[in-house]
């Protein structure tokens, strides 16, 4: 890719999770470090779920689902196009307990680098080998990045962190992850009926678009925002603002909010406020709101 790459990470908040409407001490936080994010959005989202919350929860691109986990649906269709990433949460619904060694270390890190690599575009990519390594390579990389050249292969370099607490046992998320389907499939496949209520981020419209082995383009937004507007169910869409972005939406008839989100630039060093969109089709006016100017 032509010029210099930027990547955009985002800073959450702390939240409270809840679980079958209980509140869990601490809060369940995302397993994971994920670029982009939507903690600070979830409260917003929390207020719009309350009347919606007897549908089936659907994400098209789940990530490190900071939402999902935030809502604690009772029932949800959670999807990603990043096999690795579904895998792993695949074997935390089993109760995965990781008996890899995992320590900060340049040296452990590209030998489990080379051989998640080895595994990735076989069968052996959906076992809990991978899923071990994914999380090793995912809380050690270069600010959590999940990124994949033209071959599948992972990529992102050796990180910079002191230190880091990795977790072991993911047993305290086997009852949350329990009536929850997890697939990696494009988008449009998904069965999506008048009974659910869908949450998309997809891949921001910037350079750095390839999350997995295949870019997210620029006609892909444009078939998503299409796919979006057609289905018979409350809607909600984020992604960063551009002209572009907010005109393709808009045109579908979605009710678009500016939200400022926090994050770094790291080829810069620059922290300032990013701008957002948020942007609703068929959510009820009393549950939706305005989230900020």
């Amino acid at each position: 890719m032509p010029g210099t790459m930027r990547f955009y990470i985002r800073h959450d908040d702390i939240i409270t999770s809840m679980i079958r409407g209980k509140v869990l001490e601490g809060g369940l936080k995302p397993p994971l470090k994920w670029a982009g994010g939507k903690r600070w959005l979830s409260d917003w989202v929390m207020k719009t779920w309350t009347d919606y919350k007897d549908k089936r929860y659907v994400e098209p691109f789940c990530g490190g689902m900071a939402i999902a986990l935030s809502l604690m649906p009772e029932k949800a269709l959670l999807n990603d196009i990043n096999l690795h990433l579904i895998n792993f949460y695949s074997h935390i619904q089993k109760g995965l307990n990781i008996g890899l060694e995992m320590k900060n270390d340049r040296t452990l890190y590209y030998d489990y680098r080379k051989r998640f690599n080895e595994l990735a575009g076989t069968s052996a990519q959906e076992t809990k080998e991978a899923a071990e390594l994914f999380y090793y390579l995912n809380r050690t990389c270069f600010n959590g990045l999940s990124r994949f050249n033209n071959s599948g292969k992972f990529n992102v370099p050796f990180g910079k962190y002191r230190t880091i607490n990795y977790k072991h046992d993911f047993t305290d998320y086997k009852e949350a992850f329990k009536k929850w389907v997890f697939s990696a499939l494009d988008f449009e496949k998904l069965a999506v009926t008048s009974e659910d209520f869908v949450y998309a981020d997809p891949p921001y419209d910037v350079q750095f678009t390839h999350y997995s082995r295949g870019d997210f383009s620029w006609p892909d937004q444009e078939r998503l925002a299409k796919w979006l507007s057609g289905l018979d169910c409350p809607v909600i869409v984020s992604n960063q603002y551009t002209e572009r972005i907010f005109d393709l939406y808009q045109s579908y008839g979605f009710e678009m909010i500016m939200k400022d989100a926090p994050r770094y630039i790291s080829s810069d060093g620059n922290r300032s406020m990013a701008r957002e969109i948020v942007g609703t089709l068929r959510i009820k006016n009393e549950a939706h709101g305005r989230v900020g100017p």
